[in-house]
């Protein structure tokens, strides 16, 4: 049995996910803003926080990351493709909104790649999901039967394409590919708005309709 709660943090309102499993162990997903707050809302559940998943490294999703590795001495892991990302303004394109703070993170820990992972008693499969960035992954807790996609996948819509490494061709495959192929009752949560099910976007997501 998984808990997952949505905190939608920061100016763009990019969906922070904590996930506890019954042992009381967390995961931190996209800490994208207020770190404070997401520091506070895992102290008041006494959980134990166990590492900071990143689905890619846009600004938006990452602004936080450094302030809630230090305070819990926790891990980050992010995908391969996007390592120098996190300490990069140019990449994370925190550089191309005058007015937002640059976003410099240190180096990640742990470079994920497709295949299961094993965090403490949790367990899920990595999907690399690019389209959306050349690194955008997608988290599938199987047992569960939640997915956490990032900007793969949103509700009644796609992740945006055109900025650095984006590519729309990518991103329909990716989705079709790794997220509409999984039970028609899996919760899709994604980086901004609310959650879906692979068999909401399949009937009535226009983005998806003729692809092939």
């Amino acid at each position: 049995m998984l808990e997952i709660r949505t905190y939608p943090l920061g100016p763009i309102q990019t969906n922070c996910y904590l996930i506890f499993n019954r042992d009381g162990e967390c995961l931190v997903i996209d800490p994208g803003e207020e770190g404070d707050r997401i520091i506070a809302e895992i102290e008041k559940t006494n959980g134990e926080p166990l590492a900071i998943l990143l689905t890619h490294s846009h600004f938006d999703h990452i602004g936080a990351v450094d302030r809630v590795r230090n305070h819990f001495d926790i891990p980050v892991y992010i995908h391969e493709a996007e390592q120098a990302w996190l300490g990069n303004p140019d990449l994370n394109g925190s550089s191309r909104y005058p007015g937002l703070p640059l976003v410099r993170n240190e180096a990640a820990d742990q470079l994920l790649q497709e295949g299961e992972l094993k965090i403490g008693s949790f367990r899920l499969e990595i999907r690399h999901t690019p389209g959306h960035s050349p690194g955008s992954v997608s988290f599938i807790f199987h047992e569960a039967q939640l997915a956490v996609v990032g900007d793969t996948l949103f509700r009644g819509s796609i992740g945006r394409t055109d900025l650095p490494g984006g590519d729309t061709r990518t991103l329909l495959q990716s989705i079709h590919d790794n997220l509409l192929t999984l039970d028609d009752e899996f919760i899709i949560y994604p980086g901004h708005g609310p959650s879906t099910t692979p068999e909401e976007e399949k009937d009535m997501n226009p983005f998806l309709n003729g692809f092939s």
